[in-house]
Protein backbone atom coordinates (compact mmCIF):
# COMPACT_ATOMS: atom_id res chain seq x y z
CA UNK A 1 0.00 0.00 0.00
CA UNK A 2 1.41 3.46 -1.10
CA UNK A 3 1.75 6.59 1.65
CA UNK A 4 -1.46 7.90 -0.09
CA UNK A 5 -3.25 5.89 1.87
CA UNK A 6 -2.71 8.59 4.80
CA UNK A 7 -3.18 11.72 4.45
CA UNK A 8 0.17 14.36 4.18
CA UNK A 9 -0.59 17.50 6.23
CA UNK A 10 1.57 20.62 5.09
CA UNK A 11 1.71 21.70 9.24
CA UNK A 12 4.18 24.66 8.24
CA UNK A 13 1.60 27.35 9.63
CA UNK A 14 1.09 25.62 13.06
CA UNK A 15 4.78 25.90 13.50
CA UNK A 16 5.25 29.13 12.35
CA UNK A 17 3.10 31.09 15.16
CA UNK A 18 3.15 34.59 12.74
CA UNK A 19 1.27 32.50 9.74
CA UNK A 20 -2.23 34.16 8.91
CA UNK A 21 -4.99 32.64 11.23
CA UNK A 22 -7.04 31.41 7.60
CA UNK A 23 -3.05 29.23 6.86
CA UNK A 24 -3.84 28.00 10.75
CA UNK A 25 -7.25 27.07 10.57
CA UNK A 26 -6.76 25.25 7.10
CA UNK A 27 -4.26 23.10 8.66
CA UNK A 28 -6.60 22.13 11.58
CA UNK A 29 -9.52 21.42 9.27
CA UNK A 30 -7.18 18.98 7.75
CA UNK A 31 -6.21 17.40 11.16
CA UNK A 32 -9.25 17.13 12.52
CA UNK A 33 -10.58 15.56 9.14
CA UNK A 34 -7.18 12.61 9.22
CA UNK A 35 -8.01 12.19 13.18
CA UNK A 36 -11.58 11.64 12.37
CA UNK A 37 -11.40 9.28 9.42
CA UNK A 38 -7.97 7.77 9.84
CA UNK A 39 -6.49 8.29 13.36
CA UNK A 40 -3.01 8.28 11.70
CA UNK A 41 -1.46 10.92 9.13
CA UNK A 42 2.23 12.01 7.69
CA UNK A 43 3.02 15.70 8.68
CA UNK A 44 5.33 17.27 6.10
CA UNK A 45 7.25 20.66 6.73
CA UNK A 46 7.42 20.37 10.67
CA UNK A 47 10.76 21.84 10.87
CA UNK A 48 12.90 19.74 12.78
CA UNK A 49 15.58 17.29 11.43
CA UNK A 50 15.67 13.76 13.30
CA UNK A 51 19.29 12.65 11.32
CA UNK A 52 21.52 13.63 14.14
CA UNK A 53 19.38 11.74 16.57
CA UNK A 54 18.97 8.64 14.33
CA UNK A 55 22.96 8.48 13.61
CA UNK A 56 23.85 8.59 17.79
CA UNK A 57 21.05 5.85 17.66
CA UNK A 58 22.53 3.35 14.96
CA UNK A 59 25.79 3.89 17.33
CA UNK A 60 24.27 3.15 20.21
CA UNK A 61 22.77 -0.85 19.07
CA UNK A 62 25.49 -1.26 17.19
CA UNK A 63 27.24 -1.57 20.41
CA UNK A 64 27.99 -5.01 22.39
CA UNK A 65 25.10 -5.98 24.61
CA UNK A 66 27.34 -5.86 27.26
CA UNK A 67 28.09 -2.02 26.95
CA UNK A 68 24.21 -1.16 26.52
CA UNK A 69 23.10 -3.21 29.76
CA UNK A 70 25.61 -0.78 31.28
CA UNK A 71 22.31 1.14 31.33
CA UNK A 72 19.82 -1.14 32.09
CA UNK A 73 16.07 -0.06 33.02
CA UNK A 74 16.76 -1.59 35.66
CA UNK A 75 18.88 1.09 37.14
CA UNK A 76 16.69 3.93 36.27
CA UNK A 77 14.42 3.46 39.01
CA UNK A 78 10.81 5.56 39.14
CA UNK A 79 11.73 7.14 36.05
CA UNK A 80 11.72 4.14 34.08
CA UNK A 81 14.48 5.38 31.85
CA UNK A 82 17.54 3.45 30.17
CA UNK A 83 17.93 0.28 27.92
CA UNK A 84 15.99 -2.66 27.62
CA UNK A 85 17.21 -6.27 25.20
CA UNK A 86 15.41 -7.90 23.09
CA UNK A 87 12.23 -9.31 24.03
CA UNK A 88 12.44 -6.98 27.24
CA UNK A 89 9.04 -5.62 26.83
CA UNK A 90 5.69 -7.10 26.33
CA UNK A 91 2.76 -5.99 24.36
CA UNK A 92 -0.75 -8.36 25.27
CA UNK A 93 1.61 -10.56 27.13
CA UNK A 94 3.72 -11.58 24.57
CA UNK A 95 7.73 -10.60 24.04
CA UNK A 96 8.15 -7.79 21.01
CA UNK A 97 11.21 -8.23 18.87
CA UNK A 98 13.31 -5.23 19.32
CA UNK A 99 15.20 -3.92 22.35
CA UNK A 100 14.97 -0.10 22.81
CA UNK A 101 16.21 2.86 24.97
CA UNK A 102 13.93 5.04 27.20
CA UNK A 103 14.34 8.59 27.37
CA UNK A 104 12.45 11.28 29.01
CA UNK A 105 12.40 14.98 30.07
CA UNK A 106 15.43 15.26 32.23
CA UNK A 107 14.43 15.96 35.51
CA UNK A 108 16.83 16.80 38.40
CA UNK A 109 16.76 15.26 42.00
CA UNK A 110 15.22 18.30 43.46
CA UNK A 111 12.26 17.99 41.33
CA UNK A 112 8.96 17.51 43.96
CA UNK A 113 7.70 14.54 41.06
CA UNK A 114 11.32 13.42 41.29
CA UNK A 115 11.53 13.11 45.23
CA UNK A 116 8.13 11.58 45.31
CA UNK A 117 9.32 9.14 43.39
CA UNK A 118 6.35 9.49 40.47
CA UNK A 119 6.89 7.32 37.93
CA UNK A 120 8.24 8.12 34.54
CA UNK A 121 9.39 11.94 35.53
CA UNK A 122 13.14 11.96 36.68
CA UNK A 123 16.91 11.13 35.08
CA UNK A 124 18.04 9.89 31.93
CA UNK A 125 20.51 7.21 31.66
CA UNK A 126 22.81 8.39 29.22
CA UNK A 127 25.13 6.23 26.85
CA UNK A 128 28.94 6.93 26.50
CA UNK A 129 28.34 8.25 23.52
CA UNK A 130 30.03 11.94 22.78
CA UNK A 131 27.03 14.39 22.07
CA UNK A 132 24.18 11.88 22.87
CA UNK A 133 22.96 13.70 25.87
CA UNK A 134 22.83 17.08 23.78
CA UNK A 135 21.41 15.58 20.90
CA UNK A 136 18.76 14.01 22.81
CA UNK A 137 17.88 17.03 24.91
CA UNK A 138 17.46 19.32 21.81
CA UNK A 139 15.31 16.79 19.88
CA UNK A 140 13.38 16.93 23.18
CA UNK A 141 12.99 20.17 23.05
CA UNK A 142 12.00 20.57 19.49
CA UNK A 143 9.57 18.07 19.17
CA UNK A 144 7.72 19.75 22.34
CA UNK A 145 7.57 22.18 20.32
CA UNK A 146 5.93 20.63 17.41
CA UNK A 147 3.48 18.58 19.54
CA UNK A 148 2.37 22.32 21.16
CA UNK A 149 1.70 23.29 17.36
CA UNK A 150 -0.15 19.91 16.77
CA UNK A 151 -2.40 20.41 19.50
CA UNK A 152 -3.27 23.89 18.65
CA UNK A 153 -3.99 22.55 15.26
CA UNK A 154 -6.25 20.52 16.83
CA UNK A 155 -7.88 22.96 19.13
CA UNK A 156 -8.82 25.13 15.94
CA UNK A 157 -10.07 21.87 14.50
CA UNK A 158 -12.39 21.01 16.95
CA UNK A 159 -13.56 24.97 17.18
CA UNK A 160 -11.58 25.66 20.27
CA UNK A 161 -9.06 28.50 21.03
CA UNK A 162 -6.44 27.54 19.39
CA UNK A 163 -3.93 27.47 23.48
CA UNK A 164 -7.23 25.41 24.60
CA UNK A 165 -4.68 22.90 25.43
CA UNK A 166 -2.01 24.38 26.63
CA UNK A 167 -4.60 25.84 29.05
CA UNK A 168 -6.18 22.23 30.17
CA UNK A 169 -3.44 19.94 30.17
CA UNK A 170 -0.35 20.38 28.10
CA UNK A 171 1.39 23.47 29.62
CA UNK A 172 3.65 20.98 31.50
CA UNK A 173 3.32 17.75 29.31
CA UNK A 174 4.71 14.25 30.03
CA UNK A 175 7.21 13.80 27.37
CA UNK A 176 8.28 10.21 26.34
CA UNK A 177 10.81 9.07 23.82
CA UNK A 178 11.74 6.42 22.54
CA UNK A 179 14.56 4.75 20.36
CA UNK A 180 13.93 1.34 19.12
CA UNK A 181 15.87 -0.76 16.69
CA UNK A 182 14.21 -3.88 14.98
CA UNK A 183 16.87 -6.54 14.16
CA UNK A 184 16.39 -9.03 10.89
CA UNK A 185 17.60 -11.71 12.23
CA UNK A 186 15.13 -15.14 12.63
CA UNK A 187 13.56 -15.06 16.31
CA UNK A 188 15.00 -17.69 18.64
CA UNK A 189 12.34 -20.46 18.46
CA UNK A 190 12.35 -20.16 22.51
CA UNK A 191 11.83 -16.49 22.41
CA UNK A 192 7.71 -16.09 22.16
CA UNK A 193 7.82 -12.94 19.69
CA UNK A 194 5.83 -13.02 17.09
CA UNK A 195 5.98 -9.38 15.87
CA UNK A 196 8.25 -6.68 16.14
CA UNK A 197 5.55 -4.19 18.34
CA UNK A 198 2.01 -6.48 18.88
CA UNK A 199 -1.22 -4.89 18.31
CA UNK A 200 -1.84 -2.20 20.63
CA UNK A 201 -3.13 1.70 20.85
CA UNK A 202 -0.63 4.59 22.33
CA UNK A 203 -1.92 6.15 25.87
CA UNK A 204 -1.26 9.66 25.43
CA UNK A 205 -2.50 12.74 23.33
CA UNK A 206 -0.29 12.48 20.35
CA UNK A 207 2.33 10.12 19.03
CA UNK A 208 4.98 11.47 16.50
CA UNK A 209 7.22 8.70 14.88
CA UNK A 210 10.17 8.80 12.77
CA UNK A 211 11.16 5.50 10.71
CA UNK A 212 13.63 5.07 8.81
CA UNK A 213 13.37 3.44 4.86
CA UNK A 214 12.78 0.02 6.02
CA UNK A 215 9.27 -0.02 6.90
CA UNK A 216 7.08 -2.26 8.85
CA UNK A 217 4.60 -0.34 10.66
CA UNK A 218 0.71 -1.45 10.17
CA UNK A 219 -2.42 0.00 11.07
CA UNK A 220 -5.66 -2.04 11.65
CA UNK A 221 -8.77 -0.50 9.40
CA UNK A 222 -12.42 -1.39 8.46
CA UNK A 223 -10.47 -3.28 5.51
CA UNK A 224 -7.88 -5.42 6.98
CA UNK A 225 -4.26 -4.19 8.18
CA UNK A 226 -2.35 -1.41 6.06
CA UNK A 227 0.96 -0.27 5.93
CA UNK A 228 1.94 2.88 6.63
CA UNK A 229 5.15 3.10 4.46
CA UNK A 230 7.97 5.35 5.04
CA UNK A 231 7.60 8.65 3.44
CA UNK A 232 11.12 10.70 3.62
CA UNK A 233 11.00 13.87 5.80
CA UNK A 234 7.79 13.34 7.60
CA UNK A 235 6.45 11.67 11.41
CA UNK A 236 3.60 9.53 10.89
CA UNK A 237 1.72 10.90 13.30
CA UNK A 238 -1.29 8.86 15.36
CA UNK A 239 -3.98 9.95 17.95
CA UNK A 240 -3.79 8.48 21.52
CA UNK A 241 -5.79 7.22 23.85
CA UNK A 242 -6.65 10.42 26.05
CA UNK A 243 -7.52 12.31 22.65
CA UNK A 244 -10.07 9.71 21.52
CA UNK A 245 -11.36 10.03 25.44
CA UNK A 246 -11.30 13.80 25.61
CA UNK A 247 -13.41 14.06 21.75
CA UNK A 248 -15.88 11.34 22.97
CA UNK A 249 -14.75 9.11 19.88
CA UNK A 250 -14.16 11.87 17.56
CA UNK A 251 -11.07 11.03 17.11
CA UNK A 252 -9.42 7.68 17.04
CA UNK A 253 -6.69 5.73 18.73
CA UNK A 254 -6.45 3.26 16.29
CA UNK A 255 -4.45 -0.27 17.18
CA UNK A 256 -1.06 -0.60 15.06
CA UNK A 257 1.36 -3.17 15.28
CA UNK A 258 5.00 -3.52 13.84
CA UNK A 259 5.93 -6.62 11.67
CA UNK A 260 9.15 -8.78 12.03
CA UNK A 261 12.02 -7.30 10.20
CA UNK A 262 13.27 -9.39 7.23
CA UNK A 263 14.39 -6.87 5.09
CA UNK A 264 17.76 -8.13 5.50
CA UNK A 265 19.02 -5.07 7.63
CA UNK A 266 17.98 -3.65 10.94
CA UNK A 267 15.17 -1.04 11.13
CA UNK A 268 15.44 2.02 13.60
CA UNK A 269 12.13 4.02 14.85
CA UNK A 270 12.18 6.92 16.70
CA UNK A 271 8.74 7.52 18.78
CA UNK A 272 8.12 10.44 20.54
CA UNK A 273 5.19 10.73 23.05
CA UNK A 274 2.83 13.90 23.25
CA UNK A 275 1.20 13.32 26.57
CA UNK A 276 -1.12 15.31 29.08
CA UNK A 277 0.25 16.52 32.81
CA UNK A 278 0.83 13.05 34.68
CA UNK A 279 -1.98 15.16 37.15
CA UNK A 280 -4.10 16.19 35.24
CA UNK A 281 -7.81 15.03 35.22
CA UNK A 282 -9.48 13.73 32.11
CA UNK A 283 -12.00 15.68 31.19
CA UNK A 284 -13.70 15.93 27.74
CA UNK A 285 -13.28 18.99 25.97
CA UNK A 286 -16.05 21.92 25.71
CA UNK A 287 -18.52 20.22 23.51
CA UNK A 288 -17.62 16.99 23.85
CA UNK A 289 -19.32 14.32 26.43
CA UNK A 290 -18.18 10.81 27.33
CA UNK A 291 -18.75 8.93 24.14
CA UNK A 292 -20.67 5.34 24.03
CA UNK A 293 -18.94 2.24 25.12
CA UNK A 294 -16.23 1.36 22.69
CA UNK A 295 -15.25 -1.81 23.98
CA UNK A 296 -16.35 -4.03 21.10
CA UNK A 297 -13.89 -2.07 18.47
CA UNK A 298 -10.71 -1.79 21.02
CA UNK A 299 -7.80 -4.25 20.63
CA UNK A 300 -8.35 -4.79 24.64
CA UNK A 301 -11.56 -4.86 25.02
CA UNK A 302 -11.42 -2.15 27.44
CA UNK A 303 -14.39 0.39 27.79
CA UNK A 304 -11.65 3.86 27.28
CA UNK A 305 -14.86 6.43 27.27
CA UNK A 306 -15.79 4.92 30.74
CA UNK A 307 -12.33 5.95 31.89
CA UNK A 308 -12.19 8.82 34.86
CA UNK A 309 -9.51 10.26 37.09
CA UNK A 310 -5.93 11.56 36.24
CA UNK A 311 -4.23 10.53 33.21
CA UNK A 312 -1.04 9.27 35.62
CA UNK A 313 -3.61 6.47 36.79
CA UNK A 314 -3.63 5.78 33.65
CA UNK A 315 -0.69 5.42 31.97
CA UNK A 316 1.03 3.76 34.87
CA UNK A 317 -1.59 1.06 35.22
CA UNK A 318 -0.87 0.85 30.85
CA UNK A 319 3.18 0.74 31.42
CA UNK A 320 2.99 -1.64 34.37
CA UNK A 321 1.82 -4.22 32.14
CA UNK A 322 4.79 -3.66 29.36
CA UNK A 323 7.08 -4.37 31.63
CA UNK A 324 5.66 -6.34 34.25
CA UNK A 325 8.83 -7.71 36.10
CA UNK A 326 10.01 -3.86 36.78
CA UNK A 327 6.41 -2.97 37.75
CA UNK A 328 6.21 -6.09 40.68
CA UNK A 329 9.97 -4.00 42.24
CA UNK A 330 8.90 -0.28 42.16
CA UNK A 331 5.72 1.24 44.23
CA UNK A 332 3.67 3.89 41.80
CA UNK A 333 3.62 6.84 43.36
CA UNK A 334 0.29 9.29 42.60
CA UNK A 335 0.66 12.37 44.01
CA UNK A 336 -2.09 15.20 43.20
CA UNK A 337 -0.01 17.68 44.91
CA UNK A 338 3.33 17.39 43.01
Amino acid sequence: MSASHWPVIDVAPLVDPSSALDARRHVGRALDDAARRHGFFYAVAHHVDPTPLATLARRFFAQDEAVKQRIPMSAGGPAWRGYFALGGELTSNRPDWKEGLYLGRELPPEHPRVRAGTILHGANLWPDIAGFRETVLAYLDAMTSLGQALMRGFASGLGLPEDHFRDNGTADPLILLRLFNYPSRPVPADAGAQWGVGEHTDYGLLTMLWQDDVGGLQVRTGEGWVDVPPLPDSFVCNVGDMLDRITGGRYRSVPHRVTLNTSGRDRLSIPFFFDPDFNWQVQPVPGSDAGADDSGRRWDGANLQAFEGRYGEYVAAKVGKVFPELRRGLQATLTPDA
